[in-house]
């Protein structure tokens, strides 16, 4: 299928994109145009990343970052920076979920981490970026109907996702009129992330029963959001959280 061209000339960041949202998101940006940056922790993921997306014609420059260090948010931007000279779209899909304990018995690291690594992280990595960021520019951020209604085995890193919710208005306001702030909260996608989805055919019937549309996510489905949110099709979208669920309960 024939893709539009809304990224023509646009470089975009995306990170924790060598699988998953992550990698779809990349990859529908890439195919409409940008010239897309990808990271993830490790080497040879970046690596089997960098060597899909070239194989489809896309412009991608594929760098090792672990968001929570702070070396590795600045060369990101940098080395961007002398690569494309300019950032258009930032999209922050990085995500952590390291317990499934209740909340009251989840370790003060592992509190931390959840913090660090899907809140911090993102505040951090825009504030390296502002000023390289053109008029006009886009970020995304990724959340989750997790954040609406934190299920008991995902409680705090729903927490999480809610205050990414808040910190997409919060930063919109502080960004206008430059740089437009939207956030995207997939419903139930199954991918290596959501293993318990994959591999347990019990949860995900019951999953796919909550939706109205009667099936999960797939990854295309956020890409395709992520893209319009990204885009000039929302040049008067910002501060919002698109719910792509299915139908899922999330809000009134």
């Amino acid at each position: 299928m024939e893709r539009a061209k809304r990224f023509e000339g646009k470089v975009a960041i995306v990170t924790a994109s060598t699988q998953g949202i992550g990698l779809a998101i990349a990859e529908r940006l890439g195919l409409e145009g940008a010239s897309v940056v990808i990271s993830s922790r490790k080497q040879q993921n970046v690596d089997a990343a960098t060597q899909i997306l070239s194989a489809k014609g896309i412009q991608v420059l594929g760098l090792v970052c672990h968001v929570s260090r702070p070396l590795h948010r600045k060369n990101l931007i940098d080395i961007t920076l002398q690569k494309y000279g300019k950032i258009d779209v930032i999209v922050s899909n990085a995500a952590a979920n390291p317990s499934v304990d209740a909340i009251l018995q989840t370790q003060e690291t592992v509190l931390d981490k959840l913090w660090e690594i899907n809140v911090k992280a993102t505040v951090l990595l825009l504030k390296d970026a502002v000023p390289h960021l053109q008029k006009g520019s886009s970020v995304v951020i990724i959340s989750s109907i997790a954040g609406y209604n934190p299920p008991p085995s995902l409680a705090m890193y729903g927490v999480t996702k809610t205050a990414l919710l808040g910190l997409t208005k919060a930063l919109a306001a502080e960004m206008a009129p430059a740089t437009r702030v939207n956030c995207v909260a997939p419903g139930f996608v199954p991918t290596n992330f959501a293993s318990f989805i994959t591999t347990n055919d019990a949860v995900r019937k019951e999953l796919e029963d909550k939706t109205l549309l009667g099936r999960l996510g797939t990854t295309e489905d956020m890409a395709a959001a992520t893209a319009f949110l990204a885009s000039d099709d929302a040049a008067y979208i910002t501060g919002e959280t698109i719910v792509v669920a299915g139908g899922t309960p999330s809000r009134l």
